[in-house]
């Protein structure tokens, strides 16, 4: 578990990120927000002590490129940059800040470059998608060496636990009902 929280709840409104912003969970995912947005959320995060990763790709008037990451990391100074964009993750790298690589495993073709591009960008995460195939979680974990995050389609409690009992470090989801089953405030 990524420091002991088996969900990393990901916003997709401001409304779960309200929840997150009141629950017990330390760490959580910004998915679709606005560039205007950025510095507000951050601010309130931070006010929180909440430890929050950005999707950068799912950023909206922001251009996924080094540049981008660059003022990613200098000015909004997230705990880390989620993408499937290889510079982008040399860049987050490059400016200490936690990279995530968000790899789709959607045939073997995609999956042989995805293990290319990750011996390159050498991430600090994975986030494999979608996180509900076990075997092949175990694989990109032996195969990358890398820790892993699941996510995508994790709908119920046995999803959550197939995919770490397969290894993964910690589930994403933006699933409210596994948000509250899984916090440790209850």
């Amino acid at each position: 578990m990524f420091h002991g929280q088996a969900i990393l709840p990901a916003a997709k409104s401001m409304k779960q990120f309200e929840q997150i912003l009141s629950s017990s969970y330390e760490y959580g995912v910004f998915l679709d927000t606005h560039i205007a947005q950025l510095k507000n959320i951050y601010k309130m995060a931070n006010q929180h002590q909440k430890k929050m990763f950005l999707h950068a790709d799912l950023v909206h008037g922001l251009k996924n490129d080094e540049y981008a990451a660059e003022y990613l990391c200098q000015e909004i100074k997230p705990h880390g940059i989620i993408s499937t964009r290889g510079n982008m993750i040399l860049k987050a790298k490059q400016k200490g800040v936690i990279a995530i690589q968000r790899v789709f495993m959607l045939d073997t073709i995609a999956l042989e470059k995805s293990y290319a591009l990750l011996q390159k960008t050498q991430p600090d995460y994975i986030e494999v998608l979608p996180g509900v195939v076990p075997h092949m979680i175990k694989e990109v974990i032996e195969r990358a060496n890398i820790p892993v995050f699941a996510g995508g389609l994790i709908r119920t409690a046995d999803d959550v636990e197939q995919a770490l009992a397969a290894g993964a470090t910690a589930v994403t989801t933006s699933n409210d009902h596994l948000f509250a089953h899984y916090r440790t405030d209850k």
